[in-house]
Parts: C-alpha cells; structure tokens; sequence
C-alpha cells in the first residue's frame, strides 16, 4: 500500500510570508519518509463546510509547481481540479508544463466542480450539473487527444479547438496519469471506467467497499479490468504520537476493501514533525499491506 499526503488547509503555517517556508518544509518531511504523492485542493476559497471561507487557500498549480521546485520525487497533483475553473485546452498545457519542468512527476485529477460560493464570488460560470458532468467527459478526451499525436481539431457539444497542438509533450510516458475525483454511482464512476488511471473516495470503509463494487460493474460494463484503477481513499485523522499498530490497525480494513493507495492530512501546527513522528515509523508496516484485487 502507498501513502499519499494531501493537503486541504495552510492556517498552520502562519501569515502569508510564512507559508512558502512551511509548505516546502512539509514537502520536504513527505519525501523523505516516503510518501508517493502531494496534492493540493483546486479552490479559491477555503471550504466553508471545513472551515472559514476567509481562511488562507492557495490557486493548485502555482503551489504545485513551487513543490515541484523544492521537491525530486514526489509526484504532484490536485484533488481534484475543477472542470468549470480552466478551458481544457488550457489545463492540458498547464498539466503538461508541469509535468515537464518536474521531470514526469505531474498527474491530472479532475472532477465535476461543485463549490458555488467561490464561482459566484469570482465570477465564474457555474452551469447545472448535468451540463458540468458533460464539460467534464469533454475535457477528458481534449487532454487525452492533446496528450497524443493526433494535433487536429475537437469538436464537442461544450468545447471546440481548431487545434490541440501541446508542445513540448508530456514526460510521462505515456501520458500524465488521470484521476477522477467523487463517488457519484451513475456518472462519475461510469468515467472512471471509460477514462481513469486512478479514482478517490472519502468515507469509511464500508462506504469505500461499496463504491469499489459499483466501480467493478462499470467497468465490467465497458470491458475494463478494474485492477487497472488505482484505488485511493482518505485514511481518517489519526492522533498526534499513534502508535505504529494503531496507524496498521486503521489501514488495514481499506486494503482489504481494495484500497491501493490511502490519503493522509497533515494534523497539527507542525504537521511535518506529525509526518515525522506519526506516519513516519508506520511507512514500512504499511507498504507491506496489500490490497485485495477487485
């Protein structure tokens, strides 16, 4: 099983002059145990329903690519971006630049888009959700079609583009990996199917498990293996100085539910001595758990 760090709040770091310093200071402490994966969240604004929207965010990719700066190894993405946020021929090149200046170490996690207060507020278009879930196929197969040799026109219901020239091409071979963020049974699970290397939940176990089933008949659906689909989901918070056991006894449920990969977030205000001196020590333990196959 890999360990991901993501990363949803910065009130820790202090004042704005700060942040730059405790954010690389906590990229540094997650390579250095081990942790495969960084992500940041694509908002504007803090979720409300977490805490105060005033509280300090960051724009993803900016902060992405100063990780990629300070950082040799981890690999770098959003969870997840937000289709509405950025024209897809524009993600794809931003995507792509950054998979490039990181030496391949960049993938694209994408979503629906869901937080109205930051689109009202910033004056972006929020379209209905059935015509988000459109704009989001559509932007899958504009990153897909920039991220092969084909540099011809797209023509969609939502997006049009005389050309999907992306140059230079991604490092990634043979493209960046997609991850497709939300647990919705009819639609997002149905394009995790069709177009993911990777799909995130957030709940308990018993949730989890159900949405690997619901995956698993999707992909039958298609003619997908659905052991293709790296499996990711949020490992809940964990105390300050849990023992390695403890951090086991907590994984070990989803990797039998089909979990390849868990999330943990940084606790704290010192959250990389809590990588340190939490998840550290476990990192061994829990390399050596292996997911059941789906």
């Amino acid at each position: 099983m890999d360990i991901d760090l993501h990363v949803s709040r910065f009130e820790w770091a202090g004042p704005p002059s700060a942040i730059g310093s405790g954010v690389a200071r906590l990229a540094s402490a997650a390579e250095a145990i081990g942790i495969k994966t960084l992500s940041f969240m694509d908002h504007f604004f803090q979720m409300d329903r977490m805490a105060p929207a005033e509280d300090p965010m960051l724009e993803g990719y900016t902060a992405l690519g100063f990780v990629a700066g300070t950082t040799e190894r981890l690999r770098l993405r959003l969870l997840v971006t937000g289709v509405t946020y950025r024209h897809p021929g524009l993600l794809a090149k931003t995507v792509t630049t950054l998979d490039v200046l990181s030496g391949g170490r960049a993938e694209l996690g994408i979503g629906a888009a869901w937080y109205e207060r930051e689109h009202r507020g910033l004056g972006v278009p929020f379209p209905p959700v059935k015509e988000r879930f459109e704009r989001l196929e559509e932007a899958l197969q504009i990153c897909l079609q920039m991220w092969s040799e084909d540099n011809g026109p797209f023509q969609g219901r939502h997006y049009q583009l005389a050309e999907t020239l992306c140059s230079p091409a991604p490092v990634s071979q043979p493209r960046p990996r997609i991850m497709i963020g939300g647990g919705g049974e009819k639609k997002t699970l149905r394009l995790v199917a069709q177009y993911a290397d990777a799909c995130n939940f957030f709940g308990g176990v018993e949730m989890v498990a159900h949405k690997v089933d619901v995956l698993r008949r999707h992909c039958e659906a298609v003619g997908r293996d659905p052991n293709e689909i790296e499996v990711t989901a949020g490992l809940g918070p964990l105390p300050e100085g849990a023992t390695v056991d403890q951090v086991v006894d907590q994984a070990e449920p989803f990797a039998s539910a089909g979990v390849r990969t868990l999330m943990v977030g940084p606790v704290g205000k010192e959250p990389a001595g809590y990588l340190e001196s939490t998840i550290g020590p476990a990192m061994s333990a829990l390399r050596d758990l292996k997911a059941a196959p789906l």
